[in-house]
């Protein structure tokens, strides 16, 4: 409600900045404020609507026809897909709805970009689950962008995309089994996703890894051997009662999985480095085609990093994430790492950390004085915004 309230308001006025995604126009405005509440950058906003997923000859968008068509083959289309929902959702629609504690890490503003107090960019695609319960959807697939404030390197990046699967199954498809539901709704989810890995990755070795999420109970991780080492494909679980009881299904068991589709389209397309997938350069989007999963990136250039190191004095209200937003918002996607490099804490109590910023550009060669002018301009947004004193 409230988000509709605003896209009323701003839609009176003529914003260039605009953008509709599944049916909601949403202006820069909406998302980018100057209010102590909002923590979304510019560069974030640039990133909506641009659905790299519905690209088909995008990887991302390959892989995800790939996992549809596995889905339409072994389930005569009774998976509804979508993948066009708005990620801008409430805090009950991302956290509350899926049974996120109050005190989870994930619900600070470290972790999550706010709009305001009440509304946030999705963190994850489960986001959408409640509301497709209540809407009587049984069988579906959510894929879409997905937001959080994370470190920056070769695998992070602020957005990303996943995917969520859900099966909701009836007392009679479990009572007919003779076993009690919880355990049929595990079996069936292993079945499905033993053969998606098997669909993507060829005859692998899999195992299963006990874990937690709070949405799920009991919670599971899918790992393959791959490369001659064991790599996490994604996690998943029989759905909490208390999900489906909220939302009408409480005769219902149900499970659900979850997967990132950069970290498996990294590793089935060779694609070394996540900043990749945003490139518009013809040298990388031209050696992919719809329907052609798995073939394997050709690097077409490999230009020199630059390291510049910065240290400072931090206070306790520092963290991490907020030194790579503000580097992230300086210099873009030029930045290729933000690692610590050093850390000690003087006979005062006063603590020192040193960063080491590695900045390269995928799609050509960097000049010392642009490095410098992006090193200086770093140095005082940090010092100005994170109110750290530079050594």
């Amino acid at each position: 409600m409230l988000l509709k309230k605003q896209l009323n308001q701003t839609s009176r006025h003529s914003i260039v900045s605009a953008l509709e995604i599944g049916g909601v126009k949403i202006a820069k405005d909406d998302v980018v404020r100057d209010d102590p509440t909002n923590n979304v950058p510019d560069t974030i906003f640039t990133k909506l609507g641009l659905q790299l997923h519905m690209r088909d000859q995008h990887p991302l968008g390959i892989l995800k026809n790939a996992i549809y068509d596995y889905f339409d083959m072994n389930y005569s289309t009774k998976f509804v897909k979508f993948d066009d929902l708005c990620p801008i959702v409430s805090i009950k629609q991302n956290f509350d709805d899926v049974l996120v504690p109050a005190d989870h890490v994930s619900r600070s503003y470290n972790d999550t970009y706010y709009i305001d107090a009440q509304t946030v960019l999705r963190c994850h695609t489960s986001a959408h689950q409640a509301e497709l319960f209540r809407k009587g959807q049984t069988h579906f697939l959510v894929t879409g962008d997905v937001y959080r404030r994370d470190s920056i390197d070769s695998t992070h990046y602020p957005v990303f995309h996943q995917m969520e699967g859900v099966r909701v199954f009836s007392t009679d498809e479990w009572e007919k089994s003779g076993i009690d539901g919880t355990s049929y709704a595990a079996i069936d989810l292993k079945k499905c996703l033993e053969g998606l890995a098997r669909h993507l990755f060829g005859a692998v070795e899999m195992r299963w890894v006990d874990t937690y999420f709070p949405f799920t109970n009991p919670s599971f991780e899918l790992e393959i051997y791959f490369k001659e080492q064991w790599l996490e494909v994604l996690g998943c679980g029989v759905t909490e009662q208390e999900i489906l009881k909220r939302n009408g299904r409480e005769n219902n068991v149900a499970w659900a999985f979850g997967l990132g589709l950069e970290r498996l389209a990294m590793v089935l397309f060779d694609i070394p480095d996540i900043r990749l997938f945003w490139s518009t350069d013809e040298r990388f989007t031209s050696q992919f085609s719809e329907g052609k999963l798995g073939v394997k990136f050709k690097p077409f250039s490999k230009f020199p990093p630059c390291y510049k190191d910065m240290s400072f004095w931090i206070s306790d209200a520092f963290t991490e994430n907020n030194l790579c937003e503000v580097v992230r918002g300086i210099a873009g996607d030029l930045v290729e790492e933000v690692k610590l490099i050093d850390n000690f804490t003087n006979k005062k109590g006063m603590t020192s950390q040193c960063y080491r910023i590695a900045y390269r550009s995928m799609e050509r060669s960097l000049t010392d004085e642009e490095i410098n002018q992006l090193q200086w301009k770093v140095r005082e947004g940090v010092e100005s915004k994170l109110k750290v004193v530079l050594r």
